[in-house]
């Protein structure tokens, strides 16, 4: 027999009636980062990212308790806590989304007070239900919508790192990884591969410096080009990057050059793509 999730609420003394369940996922979220990014990146700026609600939802949100779920990139549904809320009125200042890096202008937004209840805080990030077929219905009532738990997890884990060779991504995601795999690239130096999904041609260069992988990818990020001469002179691209080769610890700078030379000539970057020396 299923495990329903309004046994649980129970259990925590919670009534039903005066709880609504959210589930957040985003869609806009391409120049920020997803509910979900932020929930498990940055805390502070998801909390705000909730608090902030469009007038049309008020009704829908009126609630002494939100239920709050996170949709996952693999499209589950993540328990991330139970909050105590309180209207507390407009907007009242122009302020930027964190999951959309648009602006919400003041007096067109609803402002909540939203105070996380320690009920079933062991759950957090390890409880995962099964919301069901409404997923645009990201508002709805505990006490009519229950909602079967398919699983319960030790502790919440973020995607382990792909390995260096299977990590494939365009530009524009770099800063969306979880920060394990951030940690793992600032470590490592090496050659790169960055392709163009608009002409197919493709760029090796190399990381050498203080940060390895991740900051020489901030270069491109910040300025569409890195400094390379061939990318200066075309239109920015959400270039796709892979790892080609990692650079042993004991490598100097000379040797990491050495092989993106090596690589240059495996993949005749300079006669068939973007490289010119």
């Amino acid at each position: 027999m299923a495990l329903m999730f309004s046994t649980v609420l129970r259990e925590a003394d919670i009534p039903l009636a005066e709880v609504k369940l959210l589930r957040h996922k985003d869609q806009r979220a391409a120049k920020g980062r997803s509910p979900y990014e932020l929930w498990r990146d940055d805390r502070p700026q998801f909390e705000w990212y909730q608090s902030t609600q469009s007038f049309g939802n008020r009704s829908k949100l009126k609630a002494p308790y939100w239920v709050v779920f996170l949709g996952t990139p693999s499209d589950e549904t993540l328990f991330v806590g139970i909050y105590c809320v309180k209207y507390k009125g407009l907007l009242e200042e122009d302020a930027v989304m964190p999951h959309t890096g648009d602006v919400e202008k003041a007096g067109t937004a609803d402002v909540y007070e939203l105070t996380l209840d320690e009920r079933l805080s062991d759950l957090i990030g390890k409880l995962y239900i099964d919301w069901g077929p409404g997923m645009r219905s990201w508002i709805q009532r505990a006490d009519t919508k229950d909602k079967v738990i398919i699983e319960l997890r030790d502790e919440f884990s973020e995607p382990e790192f792909p390995g260096y060779l299977e990590f494939i991504e365009p530009l524009s995601q770099i800063a969306k990884i979880p920060l394990g795999w951030t940690t793992v690239l600032q470590a490592s130096r090496g050659v790169y591969l960055l392709t163009c999904p608009r002409t197919r041609e493709q760029y090796v260069g190399s990381a050498t410096g203080e940060g390895g992988f991740w900051n020489r990818w901030q270069d491109y990020i910040h300025t569409g080009h890195g400094g390379n001469v061939a990318l200066k002179s075309r239109e920015p691209s959400d270039y796709q990057v892979t790892i080609l080769e990692v650079a042993g610890t004991a490598a100097t700078e000379d040797d990491i050059i050495a092989m993106e030379t090596r690589w240059k000539r495996k993949l005749q970057s300079r006669e068939m793509g973007l490289n010119r020396n």
